[in-house]
């Protein structure tokens, strides 16, 4: 097995100081007025020989991993899947990497990982936090690590935050659903009181109670299996007939339930009209197409990683946090079309 390369022996084979060659692989070959020349010609050999430093030495030395720690609720979710990807590149570009899981929701599992990138020293932590790690989050922020909260916010912990109007763009949805003739409209959400899925029942609720219309509400269990869910979709439509849409609070809910509408064999949207927040790639391509609203994924996700990239060029904890809400857009399709008034 061949050897791995030291500072030292890099030093030996360029005749120079261990020293040097510690600044310029620290970035400080200006202050410490190490010449262009010399500098060239450690980056040139250092390419050459394929060194690689040792990641928590090069730590202990800088105080610095230039890694960042995300955590989604789920990295198959083409939303998270989107940002997460996008958050990546301009890291890189910025010389930090990315290191992500899927908290699946999970507590226990989210506070795990926690622990597993705090023993990675990762500079920063941008999250999708589920519930019930408000200590693990409050913690970090104790500890002057930057956090970037997104997607969801922690009621009672303060730090940066990047959401969605939530509120505002169920609420809007649904005033299209009944512009458009829609009278009885019912919504499946998730067992859940995250402030996303608060914010979107309570949309749903003031457009209802506008025109004094019941709310025919169903909640389901996060990630749940797939046919149990798909039941518990079928039974809610089948005992609800006069309801004339539905809207789905998330797109791998609507996954579910469009399958229930076509086990049902319900038509959309002569039976149902249909509209789903988050959208996706194959709603287009759905037959009818589904109307969806659409995160901003490229704003959230260059909005979030410039907030945590100010927050490691001045670590001390800031005097002022901030709360950043982005709009979404409603995207018509043949789902939601006017309906056929009696």
């Amino acid at each position: 097995m061949k050897k791995k390369l030291s500072i030292a022996d890099i030093a030996k084979n360029l005749n120079i100081s261990k020293t040097t060659v510690s600044f310029v692989l620290n970035g400080k070959a200006s202050e410490y007025h190490i010449s262009e020349s010399l500098e060239k010609k450690i980056l040139d050999y250092i390419e050459e020989v394929g060194y690689r430093p040792n990641q928590f030495a090069q730590a202990l030395r800088t105080g610095k991993t230039k890694i960042i720690g995300m955590m989604v609720e789920d990295i198959s979710d083409p939303f998270f899947a989107s940002v997460a990807r996008m958050i990546e590149e301009a890291s890189y570009r910025m010389g930090y990497k990315i290191v992500y899981c899927s908290t699946e929701n999970n507590t226990q599992k989210t506070k795990d990982f926690i622990e597993v990138y705090r023993s990675r020293q990762v500079d920063g932590y941008i999250i999708a936090p589920p519930p019930g790690i408000e200590k693990e989050i409050q913690s970090l922020i104790d500890d002057h690590l930057p956090v970037v909260l997104f997607d969801r916010s922690i009621p009672g912990v303060e730090t940066d935050d990047v959401l969605v109007d939530n509120f505002q763009s169920t609420y809007e949805a649904m005033k299209h659903f009944i512009q458009n003739g829609y009278k009885h409209v019912g919504m499946i959400t998730l067992k859940s009181d995250q402030i996303q899925m608060t914010e979107r029942l309570l949309g749903y609720q003031k457009a209802m109670d506008e025109i004094e219309s019941p709310h025919i509400v169903q909640r389901i269990t996060y990630h749940d299996d797939k046919e149990k869910t798909i039941k518990e979709i079928e039974v809610y439509l089948t005992e609800h007939p006069e309801m004339d849409a539905v809207f789905f609070a998330t797109n791998y809910i609507a996954d579910n339930g469009l399958e229930a509408i076509r086990n049902l064999k319900l038509s959309i949207p002569g039976d149902l009209g249909v509209i789903v927040f988050d959208d996706h790639n194959l709603f287009r391509l759905f037959t009818p197409s589904i109307s969806a609203i659409s995160q901003p994924i490229k704003e959230i996700s260059e909005t979030t990683i410039e907030l945590m990239l100010s927050r490691l060029a001045e670590p001390k904890k800031p005097t002022k946090y901030k709360h950043i809400k982005l709009g979404t857009k409603l995207i018509l399709r043949e789902s939601s079309v006017s309906r056929s008034k009696p």
